[in-house]
């Protein structure tokens, strides 16, 4: 995929550094319950994504108790670079399939909860 060969993620991190891009400021549970990604792949994405330095971890403003996970202005650079490939990956791919075909995918992503 584009965020490997890019910058040596994987499926997971991608996951979380998208929805940082989308959301801000969210804690490791907010991600498992948003992006469906079970929590221990979630925790070690941002773990590994902290240590490249494309996340940071605070404490949440409204509860102390919880860490914030936010881009940091490499991570917000990398997805800037990413996000628009991405998108061209993805058109590419819809592109391929027919009306018929695309109005069945839209219903299976709308079921399962995507975009």
């Amino acid at each position: 995929m584009i965020y490997r060969d890019m910058l040596g993620i994987s499926n997971a991190e991608w996951r979380v550094l998208a929805h940082l891009s989308a959301s801000g400021a969210v804690s490791v549970r907010d991600i498992h319950l948003r992006a469906g990604l079970e929590k221990s792949k979630a925790s070690r994405a941002a773990a590994r994504l902290e240590g490249t330095g494309l996340v940071e971890k605070k404490a949440d403003e409204r509860d102390g108790r919880l860490v914030a996970l936010t881009l940091t202005e490499a991570g917000e650079a990398a997805m800037a670079e990413l996000i628009p490939l991405a998108r061209a990956y993805e058109a590419e791919l819809l592109a391929r399939l027919d009306a018929e075909d695309r109005a069945a995918f839209d219903r299976i992503v709308s079921r399962l909860g995507g975009p």
